[in-house]
C-alpha cells in the first residue's frame, strides 16, 4: 500500500499510484505524515467502470461467504490496534484513548454487520388479504443490492465512519468506492487494506483519493452511481443533495447538540457527562454537547461542578492520553478563535479557556450567553461550550428548537414523565436521558433532522438502506 510513506490507492485488487500527489501533514508538528494520491478525472471513471463490472459476482456470492469475510476482516482490525492507533494518533491528532476505543468499537461493528445480514431474507406475499383480489397472484419480494455505493466519510473518525458505510454496503452485495477525506486518508486507506486482505474480491472495494474540490462534484454527479452514503458539513452536504438528483443517500451533517438541566437533575453527575460530551477529542464531534440550557435556579451549582471537570482536562498530544488536542489544523482554530471572541464582544462572561498555541485551543467555558450571539447556534467543533441559562424548561425547549440542526439532545432530570415529555418535544434525531450525546450502540437507530442530515444509520438500518426490495409476481392459473 506504500512505499517511504507514498501511499497508493486499491483498485482492481491492486495498489496504484496517480500522477500528481498531495501531502499530509500532522497536525501535532506539521510534520509530514506522507502521501496520497490525487486522482484524475479518468481515473475516477476507470475505477467506477471497474466496479460496475466485479459488482454483479459480489453480489452472486453467498451470504454465508461475505460475511465470512467481514469476520476475518474484524480479526484483522482486532490484531493490529496498536499500529492504527499511532497512524491516527499522528494524522489527526486524536488521543490514543480514543483511537484505540474507536478501532476495537470498529471490529465489533462489522461483526455484527456479518451476521446481521444473514437476517436478509425475502418474502412471499399472498393477494388475497387486499379488497378485491382472489388467490390467484403471489409476491416473491427478495432483498437485492442497490448496485455501486460511494462512501464519503471525515477526518475525525477514520476507521469507525468509514467502516459503518462499508460493512453494511458489502454484507448487501453492493460494490464499494470509498473517498476519505484528504485528512484521514491514510488512516482510511489502512482500513482498505485491511478488507482487501480479508477477502474482500478485486473490483468490490476501491479507493479514491484527491481534493473533493477538484473531484467531489464529478464523483457525486457520476451516472453509474447507485448510492452516496456521506458524513461531512451540511454545507457540503446539502450541495451534494442538490446535484446528485435521484440519487438515494444517508447524509449525516452538523449538529448543535442541546444538554437541558432541569432543576431535579444530579448535578454532580450532570457536569461530568457534559464535559467529556463536550470536550473529548478537542469537541471535534458530530455529537459533541455543544451547549447547555440550564435552568437559572441551578445554573450556579452546575457552572461551578463543570469548572471542576473542566481543570482535570489534560492538553497536549495524543500520545500523552489527552483530551485536548490540536484540532486538525489552523482554518478550525481560526473558526473557533471567532466565535470566542464574538462571545466576549457581547458580554458572555468567559470563565475559563481563551488560550491558543497555533491550532491547540484550551477547553473554553462561558457563561451568560445569549441568543443573540453565534456560539448559542454556530457549531465551532471545537472545545468551547457556551453555557445559556433558562427560566423555564418550555424556553430551553423553544431554544434547542431553533436550531437549524436536528442531530441529539440530552436532558438531565430524574423525573421521568419531564423527561419523556421533552423528549417528545425535541426536533432531533435522537434524545438521551441522563447521558451525553453519543453514537450507538450501533444497532441502535442513529439519525438527524433538519440540517442534521438524512435517511437512518444503525446496522440493520444501514444495510436496509443499501438494498431494495424487488418483486416478482406470479399469476397462477389466469
Amino acid at each position: 500500500m506504500s512505499q517511504d510513506n507514498a501511499y497508493k490507492n486499491l483498485y482492481n485488487g491492486d495498489w496504484v499510484t496517480s500522477k500528481n500527489t498531495i501531502d499530509i501533514f500532522s497536525p501535532v508538528d506539521n510534520s509530514l505524515v506522507g502521501t496520497i494520491p490525487a486522482m484524475s478525472f479518468d481515473e475516477v471513471n476507470a475505477v467506477i467502470a471497474n466496479s460496475k463490472i466485479y459488482q454483479k459476482s459480489w453480489a452472486d456470492m453467498p451470504i454465508s461467504s461475505r460475511a465470512s469475510i467481514l469476520h476475518k476482516c474484524a480479526t484483522l482490525l482486532d490484531g493490529n490496534i496498536d499500529y492504527l492507533s499511532h497512524i491516527m494518533q499522528k494524522e489527526i491528532a486524536k488521543d490514543k484513548d480514543s483511537c484505540i476505543a474507536e478501532i476495537k468499537k470498529t471490529a465489533d461493528f462489522i461483526r455484527f454487520t456479518a451476521d446481521a445480514g444473514k437476517h436478509l431474507e425475502g418474502e412471499t406475499i399472498g393477494a388475497d388479504n387486499f379488497p378485491g383480489f382472489k388467490k390467484n397472484k403471489i409476491s416473491f419480494v427478495s432483498k437485492v443490492p442497490v448496485g455501486i455505493v460511494l462512501a464519503i466519510s471525515p477526518f475525525n473518525y477514520p476507521i469507525n465512519l468509514p467502516a459503518s458505510k462499508i460493512a453494511p454496503a458489502l454484507i448487501g452485495g453492493n460494490s464499494v468506492i470509498f473517498k476519505p477525506s484528504t485528512q484521514g486518508a491514510i488512516s482510511a486507506l489502512h482500513l482498505a487494506a485491511l478488507f482487501h486482505e480479508a477477502g474482500v474480491p478485486k473490483g468490490v472495494l476501491n479507493t479514491i483519493t484527491g481534493k473533493s474540490s477538484e473531484i467531489g462534484d464529478y464523483l457525486v454527479t457520476h451516472k453509474d452511481i447507485n448510492f452516496i452514503n456521506f458524513t461531512g458539513s451540511t454545507e457540503i452536504g446539502k450541495h451534494i443533495a442538490v446535484i446528485a438528483g435521484m440519487v438515494p443517500m444517508i447524509m449525516e451533517l452538523g449538529g448543535k447538540d442541546a444538554a437541558i438541566i432541569l432543576s431535579d437533575a444530579d448535578i454532580h453527575s450532570a457536569a461530568k457527562d457534559i464535559v467529556a460530551g463536550a470536550f473529548s477529542y478537542s469537541g471535534q464531534r458530530c455529537t459533541a454537547v455543544k451547549r447547555v440550557l440550564v435552568l437559572n435556579d441551578i445554573a450556579d451549582d452546575l457552572i461551578n461542578e463543570l469548572l471542576k471537570n473542566i481543570k482535570l482536562l489534560k492538553v497536549g498530544n495524543p500520545e500523552d492520553s489527552c483530551e485536548i488536542t490540536p484540532l486538525i489544523d489552523n482554518k478550525a482554530a481560526d473558526y473557533v478563535q471567532d466565535l470566542i471572541n464574538d462571545a466576549i464582544s457581547q458580554g458572555a462572561t468567559l470563565l475559563c479557556g481563551n488560550k491558543r498555541d497555533n491550532n491547540l485551543i484550551f477547553p473554553t467555558l462561558f457563561d451568560n450567553v445569549t441568543t443573540n450571539m453565534r456560539l448559542a447556534w454556530e457549531e465551532p467543533f471545537g472545545p468551547v461550550l457556551p453555557v445559556i441559562r433558562v427560566n423555564s424548561i418550555n424556553e430551553a425547549v423553544e431554544i434547542a428548537n431553533s436550531s437549524e440542526y436536528g442531530l441529539q439532545s440530552s436532558v438531565y432530570t430524574k423525573n421521568i414523565d419531564h423527561a419523556f415529555n421533552i423528549a417528545n418535544q425535541l426536533e432531533v434525531g435522537t434524545v438521551q436521558i441522563n447521558n451525553k450525546p453519543e453514537r450507538g450502540p450501533d444497532h441502535f437507530p442513529f439519525s438527524g433532522t433538519k440540517s442534521s442530515g438524512m435517511g437512518t444509520q444503525g446496522i440493520r438500518y444501514s444495510i436496509e438502506a443499501m438494498t431494495r426490495s424487488k418483486a416478482t409476481v406470479l399469476l397462477i392459473n389466469p
